[in-house]
C-alpha cells in the first residue's frame, strides 16, 4: 500500500439509531457525483429521479486524468472474449428468473442472497431500475426483496432454503442500498433503514454475526455480509453507528491469523481462500485501508491467484472470488494487474459453452451472477465496487 493515500476520516454526525455515524474516508469526485445526483434526485419527481440513475449508471468512468490507479485501465482489460461471456451470461440468467421476480431453483427457488446477487449482476453492466437492457430485472428483483421485507426489517423468503438467512438479508440489504436514489419506490428507503437497524441490533458482544438474526456467536463468513450492506447503506445517506463499525473492525482484527490469513471462527482455526478474501473486504468496506492487517491479507491471497492449468480444489469457489475480486480493486496496482486477467480467463473458461451459465452446487443462477459481477468489476458502475 506504499504510496497510496486515503482521505481522512469524515467527521461524525447524528445517527437515527441513537449514535453517532460511521466516520468514512472523504469520497471520490465520482463518488460525490453520484451522492449528489442522488440527493437531487430524491428531492424531485420520479422522471428527474430517473433520468439522473441512468445517467449516472450508463456514463463511462472518468477520464484518466481524474483518476488513478487500476480505473485508467479497467474497461481495457474486459477482453472481446470477456465480452462476450458477460453478454451470453446477462442473457441466460435474465431467462432464469422467476415472474415473482425471484431466482434460484431447487430448494433454493427464492433464495433473497440470490435474487439481490443476480440484480447486482445486471447493475454491473450499467441497468437500474427499469431502465437500461435489464431494467425490467432489476426491477423485479426490486420487487421481490421489497415484497419478502418483513415488518422487523428481516429480509428473508418463508421457505427458500439458506447456508443461513443472515446472508440472505445481507446480501439483500446490500442490493436494496445500491437501488437506494436509483427507484422511484417509496418504501425503499424505509424498508433498507429497518434492514440497517436490525443488522446493527443483531451484532454481537465480539462485533460479529451469524447465521440466525440474534446476538450469539459471529463468524467472518456472515460478517462481510452485514459490513458491506452497513457500508453500502451509509454511502446512500442511511445512518449507521461508528460503536457497530468500531467493534465490527475489532472482531476482523482478531480473525486475522499469522500467516495473513483469517479463521472462520474467534475459537481459532487455519487460514482458507475464501473467508480470507472475506475479511480483507470487510476492512476495506469498514474504511480501513491501510496497516499490516491489509498487507498481511492481500499477501496472503495472492498465494491463490488463478493459474492456467491448475485446478485448486477450493470450497467456495465463487464466494471466495467475488471478495477476492474486490479486494485487488481495492489494492490496485500489482495486485489488480496479476489478479484480473488470471481469474477473467478462468472464468471465460469455465462457462458452459451450451447456455452460457456458470454451474454452482448451490444453483446455477448462483454461480452465474457471481460470476457476471466479478466478470464485470472493471465498469465501475455499482457504487459499493467504486476505491
Amino acid at each position: 500500500m506504499a504510496g497510496r493515500e486515503r482521505p481522512t476520516a469524515l467527521g461524525s454526525t447524528a445517527s437515527c439509531f441513537g449514535g453517532p455515524a460511521l466516520r468514512l474516508p472523504h469520497p471520490t469526485p465520482k463518488a460525490r457525483r453520484v451522492g449528489q445526483a442522488r440527493r437531487e434526485a430524491s428531492a424531485g419527481p420520479p422522471g428527474i429521479l430517473i433520468g439522473l440513475s441512468v445517467l449516472l449508471a450508463l456514463s463511462p468512468p472518468l477520464g484518466a486524468a481524474e483518476q488513478d490507479g487500476p480505473e485508467k485501465t479497467a474497461a481495457e482489460m474486459i477482453t472481446p472474449a470477456a465480452e462476450r461471456a458477460i453478454e451470453r451470461g446477462l442473457a441466460a440468467l435474465a431467462e432464469k428468473q422467476h415472474e415473482d421476480g425471484s431466482f434460484g431453483s431447487g430448494s433454493y427457488r427464492g433464495n433473497v442472497a440470490i435474487c439481490g446477487l443476480a440484480g447486482m449482476a445486471f447493475m454491473s453492466g450499467g441497468s437500474t431500475p427499469g431502465r437500461g437492457p435489464y431494467g425490467s430485472q432489476v426491477a423485479r428483483c426490486l420487487d421481490y426483496l421489497l415484497a419478502n421485507s418483513q415488518e422487523s426489517g428481516f429480509v428473508v423468503a418463508p421457505g427458500a432454503a439458506s447456508h443461513g438467512p443472515m446472508y440472505g438479508h445481507g446480501f439483500a440489504a446490500l442490493f436494496l442500498a445500491e437501488c437506494h436514489g436509483m427507484s422511484p419506490r417509496g418504501e425503499l428507503r424505509e424498508k433498507l433503514a429497518k434492514a440497517v437497524e436490525l443488522i446493527v441490533n443483531t451484532q454481537n458482544v465480539q462485533g460479529g454475526w451469524r447465521y440466525q438474526p440474534q446476538r450469539a456467536d459471529a463468524d467472518i463468513s456472515v460478517t462481510i455480509c452485514q459490513v458491506m450492506a452497513l457500508r453500502a447503506a451509509r454511502n446512500a445517506g442511511i445512518h449507521v453507528p461508528r460503536e457497530t463499525i468500531d467493534k465490527t473492525i475489532g472482531y476482523v482484527k482478531r480473525s486475522q491469523n499469522p500467516d495473513g490469513g483469517f479463521m472462520y471462527m474467534l475459537d481459532g482455526g487455519d487460514s482458507a481462500f475464501a473467508r480470507s478474501a472475506a475479511g480483507v473486504v470487510a476492512l476495506y468496506s469498514a474504511g480501513v485501508y491501510e496497516g499490516p492487517e491489509i498487507e498481511k491479507g492481500l499477501d496472503y491471497l495472492m498465494r491463490f491467484v488463478p493459474e492456467q492449468g491448475v485446478v485448486r480444489q477450493e470450497s467456495y469457489y465463487f464466494y471466495g472470488h467475488y471478495y477476492a475480486v474486490q479486494a485487488m480493486w481495492q489494492a490496485g496496482g500489482d495486485h489488480w494487474e496479476r489478479w484480473y486477467p488470471a481469474i477473467r480467463d478462468e472464468l471465460v473458461a469455465r462457462q458452459r459453452k451450451d447456455d452460457g451459465t456458470w454451474f454452482d452446487a448451490i444453483s446455477t443462477e448462483y454461480g452465474t451472477a457471481m460470476a457476471l459481477i466479478i466478470l464485470q468489476m472493471p465498469n465501475n458502475y455499482l457504487p459499493i465496487f467504486q476505491r
